[in-house]
């Protein structure tokens, strides 16, 4: 797409320009948040107090502190008061140890109306920290299309009506980029975050965040992809923020001990280097090395999460992506990590669209991506999916969401809740990859079904009861969301522990909390309840760790050191643990064990959960999945695993599955699995410190240092 750069600058109309003092971080810290009203054009830094640094830590945890400051109970999606904050915590920034470049995005979401939280790689949090600041907390609404401009090598803060820039993303950071990068060099210096045209009119748009890819000399991005940011971000008439900095350094953390990170960074570059070709392959394909495992295990989603498998399963396997993918390009998303695993496909042509018949470069296809999109649909036609993906891309929509909430409607095609004249034409078929994509321009301009389906599952599983007449039990079993997230891609039928995984989370089904199927569906490591709450506390407090600090997972369990098999506990991947509580201490100078690491995430945790309770949800009610997620729910279901299912019958719930008929043994099985979910529950719950009802208890939050006055009263108030 071609654009005059002077002539787009030349309708800017500046209302606010701020000018800050430069300063040096001091042990992975600035020590200042930077706030941004759109309402009033108010821009001012605020210290950070001693004691949200203590208890807060960075990232994730500083996100959510300045969203309870800033919201109340009443507070919407789209209320004047809700914030978009974008934080990177004290390791945030390192180029010495891979995956260090993640940034965490907090706000209240449009699909669950809750605090959401989304990590994204690429540059712009590392630039905007290094250009002095911890957060960015944006509250207020502007009345026209603007952009935020932080000059980090100047100290200069512009935001300036922008009306005639490109929406879609892939072509408005180039804009920026163009627009900022005074040369060539000049363009790996700048990052910007949007939100496509779909994010104006859908619930589920997500955020982009783009870096310069010098080797194929253009721009890629990386999403903060779930609970509707990108919505919010389109509401308050943002455009795009932009950060230029350019005088990054191995050392611009200012860390205590530079020469720990250094060897701790070089190690692991080893292992990735010697071991990643035998373990997960994410130099060549990244995540999307998953879908034959899932596939050969029972686990990939198949038809709205029907089935695990599927015949056709291998023309989207690894192979196909591949080859597909762009070889030989080192494919970091921020500087220094070997794990390269962001790949793309480089000239993609689509067939559909505004940009049909257009070269444009598609990141991915993750796993979600392909597993949501693809099997999940029953399209297993990998252009589709790069098409699918490409759109939501820059469209700002939430590939997971839309795969979800697609393969939903395809079954209620299937049983008849819909058909053409409901879906104003559309033949939701399964396997009508014309058809979602039809639906997905539809989000994007706003018009037609797509923008109820745009609205997501809860939404729609309640609008057409009301006006379809749909089987209320029937239609909540089959609608995958939890507090009003789709669910990520993995079938969790098989692992009572992947459930809770799931649906125990504080922002709902999404995989970064807690991934437990192999632990315990295929090696049977925590066959207790009381191990499952166990894996259940640990994970999804250990993985907060990450989002505090500004860390990526996988580097912590994607490569495993060859002896990883040998430890007292592989599952936690001791020697990487190790390196992530040295490298703390590297960076901030302050020791950090097991415990207290573990202790960091519980206080940001439970803050999160009580968060909850203080917008209308937080309890046991909400910690409930479909029941699909949790076993057979159709005859069709059960006969297609009919001996796994009466083997489980005869031996675990000890009754004779002889003689019965499927409709009996699908009863029998729901009343057992529900039973055991309860269990897990109380179970978690306890484990947790939390009363029966999911509430953390006030002698808990004195436990962990979490006694805060408003958090007590929140309690309180809804015990």
């Amino acid at each position: 797409m071609k654009y005059d750069i002077e002539k787009l600058k030349s309708k800017h109309k500046m209302l606010k320009e701020f000018e800050y003092e430069l300063k040096p971080l001091d042990k992975g810290y600035s020590d200042r948040t930077l706030y941004i009203n759109l309402s009033s054009n108010e821009i001012k830094e605020k210290p950070v107090p001693e004691e949200m640094k203590e208890k807060f830590i960075g990232g994730k945890g500083y996100g959510l502190r300045l969203l309870w400051d800033a919201v109340n109970k009443d507070t919407k999606w789209d209320s004047e008061e809700n914030e978009i904050n974008i934080a990177i915590g004290p390791i945030g920034g390192i180029t010495n140890y891979a995956g260090a470049g993640k940034s965490l995005v907090t706000s209240i979401s449009p699909t669950t109306g809750i605090p959401i939280d989304s990590n994204v790689g690429g540059h712009f949090g590392p630039y905007f920290k290094f250009s002095g600041f911890d957060a960015l907390e944006i509250q207020g609404k502007s009345e026209n299309d603007i952009i935020i401009y932080i000059n980090g090598n100047e100290g200069k803060i512009q935001i300036f009506e922008a009306p005639d820039e490109e929406t879609n993303s892939h072509i408005l950071a180039e804009q920026m980029t163009d627009m900022f990068a005074d040369n060539e060099k000049e363009r790996q210096h700048i990052s910007t975050v949007s939100a496509g045209r779909g994010s104006d009119h859908v619930w589920i748009g997500c955020l982009n965040f783009s870096y310069y890819d010098k080797r194929r000399k253009g721009l890629r991005l990386k999403q903060a992809g779930r609970g509707g940011i990108g919505t919010v971000f389109r509401n308050k008439k943002l455009k795009a923020i932009v950060v230029k900095y350019s005088g990054l350094k191995g050392d611009t953390n200012n860390p205590v001990d530079q020469k720990t990170i250094q060897e701790k960074g070089l190690k692991f570059h080893k292992e990735m280097i010697t071991l990643d070709d035998k373990q997960c392959q994410m130099r060549t394909v990244g995540t999307a090395h998953l879908m034959e495992i899932m596939n050969d295990y029972d686990l990939l989603p198949v038809k709205n999460f029907k089935f695990g498998n599927h015949e056709d399963s291998y023309k989207i396997d690894s192979s196909v992506w591949t080859k597909l993918m762009t070889q030989g390009v080192p494919d970091g998303c921020w500087y220094g990590c070997t794990m390269s695993c962001a790949h793309a496909v480089d000239n993609f042509i689509p067939k559909t669209g505004p940009y049909k018949g257009e070269k444009v470069l598609v990141d991915g296809p993750e796993y979600e991506t392909a597993a949501g999109c693809g099997a999940n649909t029953a399209i297993f036609d990998p252009h589709a999916i790069l098409e699918m993906n490409f759109y939501c891309d820059t469209y700002g929509l939430d590939t997971i969401s839309f795969g979800t909430l697609t393969a939903f409607l395809m079954e209620c095609y299937e049983i008849g809740v819909l058909n053409k004249e409901r879906t104003g034409g559309l033949d939701l078929e399964w396997g009508n990859w014309e058809a979602a994509l039809e639906m997905l321009h539809q989000m994007a301009t706003g018009e037609g079904f797509g923008v109820t389906a745009g609205k997501g599952i809860k939404f729609m599983k309640k609008y057409f009861v009301e006006e379809f007449g749909a089987d209320p039990q029937f239609i909540n079993d089959i609608g995958f969301e939890g507090k009003g997230l789709e669910q990520s891609q993995y079938q969790s039928k098989e692992s009572l522990a992947q459930q809770g995984g799931f649906y125990m989370t504080n922002k709902g089904p999404q995989h970064d909390e807690a991934w437990l199927i192999f632990m315990d569906m295929v090696n049977n490591q925590i066959p207790t309840f009381e191990d499952k709450a166990e894996a259940l506390h640990y994970f999804p407090m250990f993985r907060t760790w990450f989002g505090l600090q500004g860390l990526c997972k996988l580097p912590w369990n994607d490569v495993e050191p060859e002896n990883n098999a040998e430890t007292d506990e592989p599952a936690k991947v001791p020697e990487h643990v190790q390196n992530y509580l040295d490298i703390y201490e590297a960076v901030t100078g302050k020791s950090l064990n097991k415990e207290e690491m573990i202790r960091q995430s519980e206080r940001v945790y439970n803050f999160q959960r009580v968060f909850n309770l203080k917008m209308g949800h937080g309890k046991r009610i909400d910690d409930h999945p479909p029941y699909r997620a949790m076993g057979p729910l159709t005859v069709e279901e059960y006969d297609s695993r009919q001996e796994r299912y009466d083997t489980q019958m005869k031996e675990l719930i000890n009754i004779d599955p002889e003689g019965k008929t499927s409709e009996e043994k699908v009863k029998i099985h729901r009343e057992w699995r529900e039973d055991r979910y309860e269990k897990l529950l109380d179970a978690v719950y306890k484990r947790r410190g939390w009363t029966k009802d999911g509430i953390p208890k006030i002698e808990h939050l004195k436990a962990i240092g979490m006694d805060l006055p408003e958090l007590i009263d929140t309690v309180k108030d809804h015990q």
